[in-house]
């Protein structure tokens, strides 16, 4: 993927909806996820689109049972891979707090409501407001291309299929993405805050609570 193109605004509302569905924990609707997808884009031109075709090629063949616990062990076992995305930058630490206090004040001021049960960083929701909201969305996005980066060299180097998702919404962000997994990093390490309980992107994740079958949450 080049790293100096700029966002394919043509297709990224539909490739931001298409990775939101895609990365949310597969549930008992998740055969029809994909199959959605499919049917979406696959009239759609660009190679964003085939990186989503080519997940969805996968999916639609592998037993819904072992897609959750492959979702499970990518996302929910190791902070390098984890979805909310202001771990990336603040941690357990109470800057963290004002930082999820700040995207849910522009969904409320956009007039976007999401669920109570769910952290305004998750990336499916930021990727689902931006598809219904698409300028507020993508410069949302924009303001966390780092921590977005930064998971999706995490999925490369883990060889997992969710990697095509990543690549694909990146494709879709305006501006010149970082050149390095290293300038990703750096560019999440805005300092370690006094309060921090020992963030470290490169380390292990503790294990993250699970309600029924809805993923993890926290």
């Amino acid at each position: 993927m080049s790293r100096s193109r700029t966002g394919n605004t043509a297709n990224a509302p539909v490739v931001f909806q298409a990775a939101a569905l895609l990365l949310g924990y597969p549930d008992r609707d998740w055969p029809r996820r994909p199959r959605t997808v499919r049917e979406t884009v696959a009239a759609l031109p660009g190679p964003e689109i085939q990186l989503l075709l080519s997940f969805c090629d996968r999916a639609e063949r592998e037993d819904p049972l072992a897609v959750a616990a492959r979702y499970v062990a990518t996302f929910d076992r190791s902070r390098r891979r984890c979805l909310y995305l202001t771990y990336y930058t603040d941690g357990d630490t109470r800057r963290r707090g004002a930082a999820l206090a700040r995207i849910k004040s522009v969904y409320r001021t956009h007039g976007w409501l999401p669920p109570d049960d769910e952290l305004p960083d998750f990336l499916p929701l930021m990727l689902e407001f931006a598809a219904r909201i698409p300028e507020a969305g993508t410069a949302l996005l924009t303001d966390h291309r780092a921590a977005i980066e930064v998971l999706r060299y995490a999925l490369e180097a883990h060889r997992s299929p969710y990697a095509a998702l990543l690549q694909a919404v990146c494709r879709c962000l305006p501006g010149q993405a970082p050149a390095s997994r290293e300038e990703a990093l750096r560019l999440t390490r805005t300092g370690p805050p006094a309060e921090a309980v020992g963030l470290d992107v490169l380390g292990p994740f503790p294990a993250q609570p699970r309600s029924n079958d809805e993923g993890a949450r926290r």
